[in-house]
């Protein structure tokens, strides 16, 4: 549970509306990670630019990529 509530969609600008919308979309809703992080909007779009450039990342395959995530979270305990 985080310390301070995330930014709720209604209070939201622009481009916090887009990436809240490619979050659903992808991951069924919106995590709190990135509504914490939509407090600062700089830091959402670098974290966005981080995920994009990791997700274009084609030196391993697909599903060894998400047999990865998988242990990863595994790993840390988190669970997405």
């Amino acid at each position: 549970m985080p310390r301070i509530d995330g930014v709720d969609a209604r209070r939201a600008g622009l481009f916090t509306r887009v990436v809240y919308f490619m979050t659903r979309r992808r991951l069924g809703r919106v995590i709190e990670p990135i509504q914490i992080k939509a407090h600062h909007p700089r830091l959402l779009r670098a974290y966005v630019h981080m995920e994009l450039g990791q997700q274009a990342a084609d030196t391993l395959p697909g599903s060894l990529k998400a047999l990865i995530d998988v242990r990863v979270a595994m790993l840390i305990g988190c669970p997405f």
